[in-house]
């Protein structure tokens, strides 16, 4: 569930009307519902009763300040997978200990910063990070609290781009090779042990995956145990998966997520930590975009906007489909004709949906992109030359600008010419084209 709407003919936000938000902010521009990301967190949260999780909000899914604070103000802490991210929590007022650190490319200089900034846990992904965060930490005085991130060869059966928890993936430590790790990081003078983390893939449809991985977590926490090893910490990471476009299959809910959690780890007297992200943010967001041309092409129509695949990357990236709607609401008996939404990139891939029933639309008329309140602010990016979009959070009967739209001349401010390309720099004579002549 969501909050946008139609009333009276006009698709809402809460109670603000999305195109006298287009009107005043200009387009495309992103949109979010605070009571949205409130109702999913409470949703996500209360299924999670009687095990004191610690809900760490997946900064990477929407990594907006405002949706970070609307989240922590509800008791979420924070997962990050870069300095960025965690300078985005804690500006966002994050408690330090409540974020986690993911990720397998932690520089030193980010391990440091998160060791002064005081955090609840470094995931360690290798055996080299490993000993680097115990150099660092040893460097500044400390011990680093640390959670080894397993790999537990697990197939989630979700997108090949987005799984995480199989041999062949980048992430985690070899599942098998946990009792040695475990003791090599117990002799490090820089490593303070907590537990275990794993993270299998996101968007996940079926939660046998997560119960299966769940096992092999026990069955590692009663081995190390058995070794001596105090397992204080399980992250279970998180991948919940959300429904977009027309898809009418059936998902599991929070509550029958948790109930395969309470079934595998509760018992294990262990400190819960989930990251979920994309449950969360997903449907709290709508990208809205304007109808820059309606073309009639020999075998296909295409609506050409003027948002494009640098403002929403995921149907380009891994053929994701979301469903696309008119901001005016179109009357009952009105027909549809099939198009392409399209972008105005010089990329065929800069398309966010083929072969789509819409109401008929004319050039200036505005469309919103659904479930786009996860990985599409986060992941955009100035291709073409193109600013990045404005975004605006929605509270009731009010809404405000959370991220200025970019200008062209931002992004030409950041680029120099060296001196040899000066106006008045004298033409280069090279080795190659005096032999040419």
């Amino acid at each position: 569930m969501d909050h946008f709407l139609y009333r009276d003919g006009r698709l809402h936000a809460e109670a603000i009307a999305i195109d006298d938000i287009a009107d005043h902010v200009g387009t495309p521009v992103y949109v979010y519902s605070t009571a949205t990301l409130e109702r999913h967190y409470g949703v996500f949260r209360s299924a999670l009763d009687g095990i004191d999780p610690l809900v760490c909000y997946a900064v990477k899914a929407n990594g907006n300040i405002a949706v970070i604070r609307t989240l922590a103000r509800l008791g979420a802490g924070a997962d990050v997978v870069s300095g960025g991210e965690m300078r985005s929590a804690l500006a966002a007022g994050v408690p330090p200990d409540r974020i986690v650190f993911s990720g397998v490319g932690k520089s030193r200089d980010e391990m440091a910063e998160a060791l002064r900034a005081g955090i609840l846990q470094i995931n360690v992904e290798s055996e080299p990070e490993l000993e680097a965060l115990s150099e660092v930490a040893v460097s500044l005085g400390r011990q680093a609290p640390a959670a080894i991130r397993i790999n537990p060869d697990i197939d989630a059966h979700t997108h090949a781009k987005i799984t995480t928890g199989r041999s062949e993936n980048k992430f985690g430590i070899e599942w098998t090779a946990a009792t040695a790790v475990f003791a090599k990081a117990t002799a490090l003078p820089g490593i303070s042990l907590r537990g275990l983390a794993i993270h299998i893939g996101s968007q996940l449809a079926d939660l046998e995956p997560f119960r299966q991985a769940f096992h092999r977590v026990r069955d590692l926490t009663t081995m190390l145990r058995a070794n001596g090893h105090s397992i204080d910490t399980l992250d279970l990471g998180g991948g919940l998966g959300i429904p977009y476009g027309d898809d009418a299959s059936p998902l599991p809910s929070p509550m029958q997520y948790a109930e395969v959690v309470k079934q595998t780890v509760a018992d294990l007297e262990c400190r819960l930590i989930f990251e979920p992200g994309r449950v969360l943010a997903g449907n709290a967001g709508v990208l809205v975009t304007r109808v820059l041309y309606v073309k009639n092409g020999a075998t296909r129509t295409f609506v050409i906007v003027d948002a494009a695949m640098n403002d929403l990357l995921r149907p380009t990236l891994y053929g994701a489909r979301h469903a696309i709607v008119p901001v005016r609401e179109p009357d009952a008996t009105t027909g549809h004709t099939v198009v392409d939404v399209v972008g105005p990139i010089c990329e065929s891939g800069d398309t966010f949906a083929g072969d789509i029933a819409l109401p008929p639309v004319k050039a200036g008329d505005l469309l919103a992109i659904r479930t786009a309140g996860a990985y599409g602010a986060a992941m955009a990016s100035s291709y073409n030359v193109r600013p990045l979009v404005a975004e605006v959070m929605v509270n009731g009967n009010a809404f405000a600008v959370i991220r200025e739209r970019g200008t062209i001349d931002e992004l030409l401010a950041r680029q120099h010419l060296p001196a040899w390309l000066a106006d008045d720099a004298p033409p280069r004579i090279t080795k190659d084209a005096i032999l040419s002549t």
